[in-house]
């Protein structure tokens, strides 16, 4: 029972202290920090010791990845092979030089300073992405860039975390780089075990899996994807998360991976915020001052080394200098895998309780200043780039897509859905379509569309896909209950975005236009109105005629073409 009511405790504070994060749009892993160094065991009041909870927490950054994973394919890989792991991997290079160059210099031994080169290096994914999409910015030339090398920087955080436990003992470079070279061998041998798998068994079980139509079962098969991938590397001595990348990635590929990204985000959100606030409670506030010029100058080194470091390789990539310094500024960001490699490196003595608060205190001072001057990165990049604000206002539409607002979801892949994606392929409208029925989806895709597998009617998968971006939703399921719920979520996610519906007959269409669809076409009405409008036509009625009196039938709601039982009173309108 004592465990139950700390974990209570630690509910109550993260839930008011999240709260309160998300109603000032701080991001909420700042409050999990904050969570963590309220309820340690340096500051006043009570402590939470649950021993269970920490090792709970390590697959936190396990469903990061995997997430990540899901959004960053092999084939992307592949189209930003040249721009991103050139870069990627160069800015973690010179990063870690540049910092353990100059903390060697400073009188730290070589393993210190590797390891505070490592974790100087790593940025914030989450802090990036979050922030890029509240302020509209993902689409863009460095929105894209800067989440992708800071994905790649997550992947290259791979060989620190087997280097740095090397690091706690006594072994020559030798040893060192012979570690090292047998970590990356392991890698690329998970690398292609984790691709043959998914190639041959990820496709056919979840195929299997959908056709259950059963989101328990799907879920449980999710997990059981991302842990096993991760047993295996982990297996090979590399790091948990590496495998669930990998398996995040192989199933990115597949017509499930919207679903997939629904269904692992609560335990993904839960045990990453678990793994923030025992970040929180390694932190000695009582410690600090001693060190507070130390914190400071680490933040400051953070910040400045990355920004001109990615600034200059980005510029020298050939891209413009108001890209380059944006890219800078979003890389500037402290990152979750600096503060793991911390954690990793106090276990194994690489660095002693003083030098880990410097390390700590220093990556939560980068994530704050870092996450404002991502706020602020264009204004910034344009003082500069020496650009004048209208010109970075038009190089930052420029960098959209033209149609990026024209994207319109279907969800229903059924006759209805294939009929109006056939419409809008011909009209040139990109969309994506969503069907939980996993032989549609197979149809779908066998034809060249977009088809990915997943219910409309679930709120989890239309926040997973960004609903919010889309230009138009249309829905043509024939369940009138998915329908209704769909029109219900969307209203409350998204209420500027447009809503059409099918609906089976007037009854149908009345709900689902007073949960908030723009239209609503009772489909036997409207064949019927077709008919009509037909067989008038070939008695020699005018078309416009025809044509003035269906639309006027349409305007007022169907009502006079309603049967008498659809009326209220049994009696059929006047």
């Amino acid at each position: 029972m004592e465990h139950l009511a700390q974990i209570l405790l630690l509910l109550a504070v993260t839930l008011g202290v999240v709260l309160v994060f998300q109603r000032l749009h701080v991001p909420t892993s700042l409050g999990y920090l904050l969570v963590g160094l309220i309820l340690g065991p340096y500051t006043l009041g009570p402590t939470i010791a649950v021993p269970e909870l920490v090792h709970l927490a390590e697959f936190g950054v396990v469903f990061l990845l995997f997430t990540i994973g899901l959004n960053f394919s092999l084939p992307q890989l592949q189209a930003l092979r040249h721009q991103v792991l050139g870069l990627g991997s160069g800015q973690v290079a010179f990063t870690t030089l540049m910092v353990g160059l100059l903390v060697w210099l400073a009188g730290l031994p070589v393993p210190v300073a590797f390891v505070f080169g490592a974790v100087f290096a790593q940025s914030s994914t989450t802090i990036i992405a979050s922030l890029l999409a509240e302020q509209g910015e993902q689409n863009t030339r460095h929105g894209r860039l800067g989440v992708a090398m800071s994905v790649f920087q997550d992947v290259t955080a791979v060989p620190f975390l087997v280097v740095i436990p090397v690091l706690g003992t006594a072994v020559g470079a030798g040893v060192l780089a012979t570690t090292l070279g047998w970590a990356l061998a392991k890698a690329v041998f998970a690398f292609v075990l984790v691709l043959l798998a998914g190639r041959w068994l990820l496709g056919p079980l979840f195929h299997l899996v959908a056709q259950r139509r059963s989101s328990e079962v799907f879920t449980l098969a999710v997990l059981l994807v991302a842990l096993l991938s991760a047993w295996t590397t982990h297996g090979l001595g590399l790091s948990l998360a590496f495998g669930a990348f990998l398996a995040g990635m192989m199933l990115g590929e597949t017509e499930f991976r919207h679903q997939v990204e629904s269904s692992v985000r609560p335990f993904r959100d839960v045990l990453l915020g678990l793994f923030f606030i025992g970040i929180g409670m390694r932190l000695d506030p009582m410690a600090l001052p001693p060190i507070w010029h130390l914190v400071l100058l680490g933040a400051l080194l953070i910040v400045v080394s990355k920004v001109l470091i990615v600034a200059a390789m980005v510029r020298r990539s050939g891209i413009d200098a108001q890209t380059a310094w944006r890219t800078g500024l979003l890389l500037s960001v402290g990152g979750e895998f600096g503060l793991a490699l911390v954690a990793i490196a106090l276990d194994a003595t690489v660095l002693d309780a003083r030098l880990g608060q410097v390390a700590i205190a220093s990556v939560l001072f980068a994530m704050i200043l870092g996450a404002v001057l991502v706020r602020f990165n264009g204004a910034i990049a344009a003082r500069l780039a020496r650009m004048p604000a209208q010109a970075t206002a038009a190089a930052e539409s420029a960098e959209v897509p033209a149609d990026a607002e024209r994207l319109v979801v279907i969800g229903g892949y059924g006759r209805v859905g294939h009929t109006v994606a056939v419409m809008l392929q011909t009209s040139g409208v990109p969309f994506i379509a969503f069907d939980p029925d996993p032989a549609r989806v197979t149809q779908g895709r066998a034809d060249g569309y977009p088809v990915f597998y997943g219910d409309i009617g679930d709120p989890a998968l239309l926040s997973a896909i960004h609903v919010e971006r889309a230009a138009l939703v249309v829905i043509t399921v024939d369940r009138p209950d998915t329908a209704l719920a769909a029109v219900g979520h969307l209203r409350r996610i998204c209420p500027e975005v447009p809503v059409l519906a099918r609906a089976r007959d007037l009854q149908s269409s009345t709900r689902l236009l007073e949960a908030g669809a723009v239209h609503a076409y009772p489909e036997t009405i409207e064949a019927s109105l077709r008919l009509a409008g037909t067989a008038l036509r070939m008695l020699d009625v005018a078309t416009e005629e025809v044509d003035e009196a269906i639309q006027g039938v349409r305007d007022w709601g169907y009502r006079p073409v309603a049967p008498p039982e659809a009326t209220g009173d049994g009696k059929a309108p006047g």
